[in-house]
């Protein structure tokens, strides 16, 4: 493509919104077109743990992307503050892990002996430790692991200053936009057709999320076997510091905001409404207190459901595909917002300069497609 190409990106979602903010630096002109507002659908209803050695993950490919990801966070929010003005909060405080029964302490220390032996810096917590860390937890707690290094980012201000900064560096965003189809020949991409019009651009990228599968106008071939998977989360209201780090207990983690909020997260269901249920909430409600009877006592401020987009072995699609200009960046499935600086360098790389080594695990080709050889 070179850095002055037209690219057009379908999905406004922080993933797509990095990607446009990369390649706009890049010198692209970036147009980015979304059926919802952005920053919505996922990209809100997440967490934003950046948690690569606590979430288990498929496989060695994805822990390095992962683990790459979480490297480029400093930067990456360094230069999305420094475009948009707008501090999306960054805390890479370490993430801890409670026990609430001696088998779980002993996996816990069984973790820890892993992750000292790939060189992360880790602690393992007697009882006493643990609640120093965090007085809220139930005395029942027998210890936990302190994972350094890991954190949160606050997605919705994540968004919000993306959607900044990628203005700021010339990028159209395009909202609400109906009759979305993206137009091809027998051998490459042509651009897309909207309501507002044709837009004849020479990379479209498809980053649209749990949605990506069923983009109007695109080849078989080229579909992401992507499908929605549910996920239901609640917020309680508490005094500022009440709770300190992103935690994980059984049945839940916790991620307490700035603000005073405390995410509580989140459900795993093969669903696509975004419904909140008595069911999801109770769920929810009985791992928090169970952990922290303390919360009992507090208000429920918020609850919510998104739409992650999965995949078959929970890994993204990535690149490339057989028609030329035609690539994607979808199905992070629960690690969108971890894996949103590695992404955006990854897809600009490959769209700038043809480099798809690093992509080629991620290849929708692994899933008996000729996609990711063009």
């Amino acid at each position: 493509m070179g850095t002055n190409g037209d690219v057009a990106i379908v999905g406004a979602g922080i993933i797509g919104l990095s990607v446009a903010f990369e390649l706009a630096a890049r010198g692209a002109s970036v147009r980015v077109y979304d059926t919802g507002e952005p920053a919505r659908a996922a990209s809100w209803a997440a967490a934003g743990m950046l948690a690569p050695l606590t979430e288990r993950l498929p496989d060695a490919s994805m822990q390095r992307l992962c683990e790459s990801s979480l490297r480029l966070y400093p930067a990456f929010v360094e230069a999305v503050r420094d475009a948009s003005g707008v501090d999306p909060q960054l805390r890479l405080d370490g993430i801890l892990h409670a026990a609430y029964d001696y088998d779980r302490y002993e996996r816990l220390r069984e973790h820890l002996e892993e992750l000292h032996a790939y060189g992360h810096s880790a602690k393992l917590l007697t009882r006493a430790e643990t609640l120093l860390a965090e007085p809220a937890l139930s005395k029942e707690v027998c210890g936990g692991l302190l994972v350094d290094g890991e954190g949160q980012i606050d997605n919705r201000r994540l968004g919000r200053a993306l959607v900044a900064a990628c203005e700021a560096r010339g990028v159209r965003i395009h909202t609400g936009v109906a009759s979305l189809a993206v137009e091809f020949d027998a051998r490459r991409v042509l651009g897309v057709q909207s309501d507002l019009g044709y837009l004849p651009a020479s990379v479209v990228i498809n980053a649209a999320g749990a949605w990506a599968g069923s983009l109007a106008g695109v080849p078989a071939d080229c579909a992401p076997p992507v499908r929605a998977v549910k996920g239901q989360m609640l917020s309680i209201q508490l005094p500022l510091g009440f709770m300190r780090r992103t935690t994980w207990v059984p049945g839940a983690y916790f991620v307490p905001r700035a603000d005073g909020r405390l995410l509580v997260g989140a459900t795993v269901e093969d669903a696509g409404d975004t419904r909140v249920t008595a069911g999801g909430v109770h769920t929810l409600l009985h791992a928090a207190t169970s952990a922290a009877p303390a919360l009992r006592d507090f208000t429920v401020s918020e609850t919510w459901a998104g739409l992650r987009p999965g995949t078959p072995d929970d890994r993204p699609c990535l690149g490339s595909t057989p028609r030329l200009g035609y690539y994607l960046a979808t199905g992070h499935y629960r690690n969108g917002i971890l894996l949103a600086p590695a992404t955006a360098r990854l897809l600009a790389d490959a769209v700038q300069n043809g480099t798809m080594e690093a992509l080629a695990p991620f290849s929708v080709a692994r899933f008996g497609t000729k996609a990711g050889i063009a």
